[in-house]
């Protein structure tokens, strides 16, 4: 994998469970192969919104292994990898490897909030480790500490981190990113649901999306018009979806996009606690608002 494939649709692929809390494998792979056929651009299993804070080491590597052999060769796979503890995200990435998958999705270290210096060392072991095309997760409304910019700029000039996932709604930020990695082999992307467009427009490349799950259609056609500098059919698209990407976030992520997927019947809507399901009055809303969206018509 290059740099180059590092743009379009990757969705923030959910975990699906049964009641058990165990991990319904088949539904996992039917959803990676619905995901496939509507035209992403790859497949991000195991990140936040796959719960991977809640799997065991052995699940994490499972859910990775499952949704490669459900698509095969037809996209790559980016497993999430990451951790607050430095061997440990290197023991997932090592096994995620192993595991075939194409790229990795380090988040940043949580609860630890290292200084930069720490936070550059904690990237560069990795990547230094597992010879793997690599993207920084920066979310610090979930891990607590902002990566710096000269953080991120100084970790791009490192051969196997290629990649940038902005999901820190600081719109200034990713722009300055982009305008200092120009000369580098790097991709920013969206990590922020209503703030892809607007990525894209600074000279972010694509995006991690938890929406693209529920109407990867929509997501893929905003993206792709974006990138081809069509970005009055991208903006429709981007209003399109403005209600549902609101309405993914009424509570914790994944909450709200596992009712959605269970709403469309494509997985139960069930969570690991400590998370739990969906408000019922936020459910009824959540299902109008994805009755507004009539089926995507999509030209080839």
């Amino acid at each position: 994998m290059t740099v180059s494939e590092f743009r379009g649709v990757y969705p923030a692929m959910t975990t699906p469970f049964y009641e058990d809390g165990s991990i319904d494998f088949e539904t996992l792979r039917a959803d990676a192969r619905r995901l496939a056929d509507a035209g992403v651009d790859g497949l991000v299993p195991v990140g936040s919104t796959g719960e991977s804070a809640t799997l065991s080491h052995d699940e994490h590597i499972e859910v990775v292994e499952a949704v490669i052999d459900a698509v095969g060769d037809d996209v790559p796979v980016i497993a999430g990898s990451g951790s607050n503890n430095t061997r440990e995200a290197l023991e997932l990435s090592r096994r995620s490897a192993e595991a075939g998958a194409d790229a990795l999705l380090l988040i940043s270290p949580y609860y630890n909030k290292p200084e930069p210096a720490g936070m550059y060392e904690h990237y560069r072991t990795i990547a230094d480790e597992v010879d793997l095309p690599q993207i920084v997760y920066n979310v610090p409304g979930r891990t607590g500490q902002n990566i710096a910019v000269d953080t991120a700029v100084d970790l791009a000039s490192h051969p196997n981190i290629l990649g940038y996932k902005a999901a820190s709604g600081d719109l200034s930020q990713v722009s300055e990113i982009v305008e200092r990695t120009q000369d580098e082999d790097f991709a920013v992307l969206a990590g922020d649901d209503g703030l892809i467009l607007p990525t894209l427009s600074v000279g972010g490349t694509g995006t991690i999306s938890v929406v693209a799950n529920i109407e990867p259609e929509r997501t893929v056609d905003m993206v792709h018009s974006a990138l081809a500098d069509d970005y009055e059919h991208a903006r429709e698209r981007h209003h399109e979806l403005g209600p549902l990407m609101r309405a993914l976030f009424w509570e914790t992520n994944p909450i709200p996009v596992n009712e959605a997927m269970d709403i469309r019947g494509y997985g139960p809507g069930n969570v690991r606690l400590p998370l739990t399901r969906l408000s019922e009055d936020l459910r009824d809303d959540l299902a109008a608002v994805l009755d507004d969206l009539d089926p995507v018509e999509v030209e080839a």
